[in-house]
């Protein structure tokens, strides 16, 4: 705005905490601030529900993670687990308690959302952010963050949350550094009732042909969720390993309705959380589990942080109070997400070696196997194992060497 709409420009509103991406880790960070009472603004460029490319796996971790009084949309419930290397020595394990619940995508964030709708949060979809800025003419004062908008508009903010997935803009202004990307190709196939009652109640892990590869096959009703993922730069190969999976499993047969890629990137240590007064959660972030890739509990709970500490970056008076809090929030991540991160990358970096032996450990080990439930199950973290149990620990450092 020109000189001249100076008397516009006292008026033009300014939001406590405007929250760039509507997915869950923004939903959970526009809940988070409007819970507090803060004037929130959720910013999304698609129109929802969307489509995303997920397994949609809800683990203990994100469950625990939900707003009070938020019903999960299952779509299936899991109860045993068969896993398989790159299609052979298949074994299922089962338990009596539920493991983890699968959603599809599009209602669950859609029913985030509401909630944070709910608690105040303004919604506003089809709009994009091409940059923010915290200095310059668009800034009425060292206070406040211009986010500006495609077409030009410029809304202002006491704090801005970024939370727009792994391509993120706001990552890029914060200078997010990456050092783990990787390719997901996922199917999602509309099968005949008959082979949707086989899969009722049980996934698939499959084991894959490259280093740090695995498929999956996640049941939801009359649809079976198919994919892989890969490091990036085996495109072709990746591709062919679903295409082998698929046939495997005898769904070669059937169209999928949905066919999608996704890449997922991983934040390096040394990867900053915050650029003055704005805070970057879940896959903007690079905040994911490197060896399964799981995203959906680090966006949940990294949100929740984010949300929680943009409300005090929007009543800090200065740039030591704003930094304060940036550095509380990057602490908070650290210590919970990327303790967990870090264990994640070794086991990924085991897996990547020697498949076999996590296979081999998974169907005939037992105590590998009650990790693994009460992981999913979120009674315990892989922080957590790695810390109370030697064997763990051993197990663990054998592999590094």
């Amino acid at each position: 705005m020109s000189s001249e709409n100076s008397s516009a420009d006292d008026v033009q509103r300014v939001w406590d905490v405007v929250v760039v991406g509507a997915g869950p880790a923004g939903a959970s960070a526009a809940y988070a601030a409007a819970v507090a009472g803060r004037s929130v603004l959720l910013l999304e460029k698609a129109e929802l529900p969307r489509y995303k490319t997920c397994g949609g796996g809800i683990i203990g971790p994100s469950r625990d993670a939900l707003p009070p009084g938020f019903e999960l949309p299952f779509k299936d419930r899991v109860h045993a687990v068969t896993f398989s290397l790159d299609g052979r020595y298949s074994r299922t394990r089962k338990s009596k308690q539920m493991l983890f619940g699968l959603i599809n995508r599009p209602e669950f964030d859609q029913q985030l959302v509401e909630h944070a709708q709910k608690a105040g949060a303004e919604l506003r979809t089809g709009v994009t952010v091409t940059r923010v800025e915290q200095h310059g003419s668009a800034v009425p004062d060292r206070r406040t963050v211009a986010v500006v908008l495609q077409g030009g508009e410029t809304l202002l903010a006491r704090a801005v949350v970024g939370a727009d997935g792994s391509a993120s803009r706001i990552g890029a202004h914060v200078g997010v550094k990456l050092d783990q990307v990787d390719l997901g190709l996922e199917a999602e196939i509309p099968v005949p009732e008959t082979v949707a009652e086989d899969w009722k109640g049980r996934v698939l892990i499959d084991w894959g042909p490259m280093p740090g590869s695995y498929g999956w096959v996640f049941p939801k009703g009359d649809t079976l969720t198919v994919g892989v993922i890969s490091a990036r730069g085996e495109g072709a190969a990746t591709k062919r390993y679903l295409e082998d999976f698929i046939g495997r499993l005898g769904l070669a047969g059937f169209e999928p309705s949905v066919s999608s890629g996704h890449l997922t990137r991983c934040r390096a240590d040394d990867s900053p959380l915050s650029r003055g007064r704005v805070l970057v959660c879940g896959d903007a972030a690079g905040l994911l589990e490197p060896w399964t890739r799981e995203g959906i509990s680090f966006a949940l709970r990294s949100g929740r942080l984010a949300g929680e500490w943009a409300v005090r970056i929007a009543e800090a008076h200065d740039a030591v109070d704003t930094r304060r809090q940036a550095l509380n929030y990057a602490f908070a991540v650290k210590a919970g997400l990327g303790v967990e991160m870090s264990v994640g990358k070794r086991l990924l970096i085991a897996f990547e070696r020697r498949p076999g032996l996590f296979h081999a450990a998974l169907t005939g080990f037992r105590p590998a196997w009650r990790a693994f439930v009460d992981i999913t199950r979120g009674s315990t973290s892989l922080g957590e194992i790695v810390r109370t149990h030697p064997i763990a620990q051993r197990a663990l450092t054998a592999f590094d060497r």
